[in-house]
């Protein structure tokens, strides 16, 4: 039997004739010129898509899959305000291709981004393909992708029983309720006190022999205060339940555990890659912004005109939510750029 064997590029060049031929992407000429272009397509960065587009600035969106990110393919996100039910991620970042097409903003996918050239007054983003796109800022939204475990079923329960965040939301939703908290670092030790402070029944779940290898001292002694139990070498084989609703684990070992909820903090990933060193980053390369990348602006890189909102961002939240509001906070950001770098009147 014969089998095509087609490249990551050709595959890329077919996603967008299909979308432009139905009407959901934009086709992007050799070399474009706008105003904004936004790197990614997630909750952030529609939401800079949507305050650009509709303050009269020439938008540009390119993701290098689908639109909506992470956000889009939750299947139910519960702690978005304003649907007390929750909404489907798809419905919720459909709306917001939608709005964002209301007022001009123009998405385009299957385009993904390879290098960044910083200018003076207009940066260039090169795609892969060779298009490349000239704007007057640029608004840096390509997210992190979380480290998953290869579970059957996880993303039917992620956004339900199963999240990679900890905030008051889920604590007050997990209170009285046996959870586990995954993972072995200071992240995951905090997020377990303050799952148990909430008053949860909380177990930490590490994969190592002991604790101390990889968490500090002070959270070890806190998760002891709090009534957290630990348990060593432990990994996940199986998730038990129904609907998104979770009711029990399985371990490797074949331990068989009641838990309606699970916290996965097991590190991400940032999609800075393509990024170089033309813009500052942290160890684990999330962007740097505001003090930390030498800016006055809270979500200014270390290059003027270039900002990053969301998920990508060193500190961020890493919430749907926040990745919102950080999204259409950098469009006021770009307009005071832009306001403070308006070139100078010929008379």
């Amino acid at each position: 039997m014969l089998r095509w064997c087609v490249s990551p590029a050709a595959q890329s060049w077919s996603s967008r004739r299909v979308g432009t031929s139905i009407g959901r992407s934009a086709w992007l000429e050799r070399r474009e010129e706008v105003d904004l272009l936004v790197v990614g397509g997630g909750p952030a960065g529609l939401a800079a898509a949507v305050y650009g587009a509709s303050e009269g600035l020439d938008t540009l969106v390119v993701e290098s899959t689908a639109l909506g990110g992470q956000a889009g393919a939750s299947r139910n996100i519960e702690n978005y305000l304003g649907f007390p039910a929750g909404i489907k991620g798809v419905e919720l970042t459909g709306r917001a291709i939608t709005q964002a097409r209301k007022f001009g903003a123009r998405p385009a996918t299957a385009y993904r981004a390879v290098a960044l050239k910083p200018g003076d007054g207009r940066h260039v983003v090169e795609l892969e393909g060779g298009s490349e796109v000239g704007a007057r800022a640029v608004v840096l939204a390509t997210g992190a992708e979380y480290r998953r475990l290869p579970l059957a079923d996880l993303s039917a329960y992620e956004g339900i029983s199963a999240f990679y965040a900890a905030g008051p939301p889920e604590a007050q939703a997990c209170g009285g309720a046996r959870l586990a908290v995954v993972g072995g670092g200071n992240s995951a030790g905090q997020a377990a006190v303050w799952l148990a402070k909430g008053g949860a029944i909380v177990t930490l779940l590490h994969r190592r022999a002991d604790l101390r290898e990889t968490m500090s001292d002070y959270l070890i002694r806190e998760l002891e205060r709090h009534g957290a139990a630990v348990r060593d070498r432990s990994e996940i084989a199986e998730l038990h339940g129904s609907d998104g609703r979770l009711e029990a684990v399985t371990l490797t070992d074949g331990t068989r555990l009641p838990f309606s909820f699970l916290f996965f903090f097991l590190g991400a990933r940032p999609c800075t890659e393509w990024l170089g060193d033309t813009v500052a980053r942290d160890e684990d390369g999330f962007i740097l912004t505001g003090p930390a990348a030498g800016s006055a602006n809270l979500l200014e890189t270390s290059v003027p005109g270039i900002f990053a909102a969301g998920d990508v961002r060193s500190g961020s939240t890493k919430r749907c939510a926040a990745a919102v509001g950080e999204g259409s906070m950098a469009v006021q950001l770009v307009h005071q750029h832009l306001a403070a770098h308006q070139p100078a009147v010929v008379r």
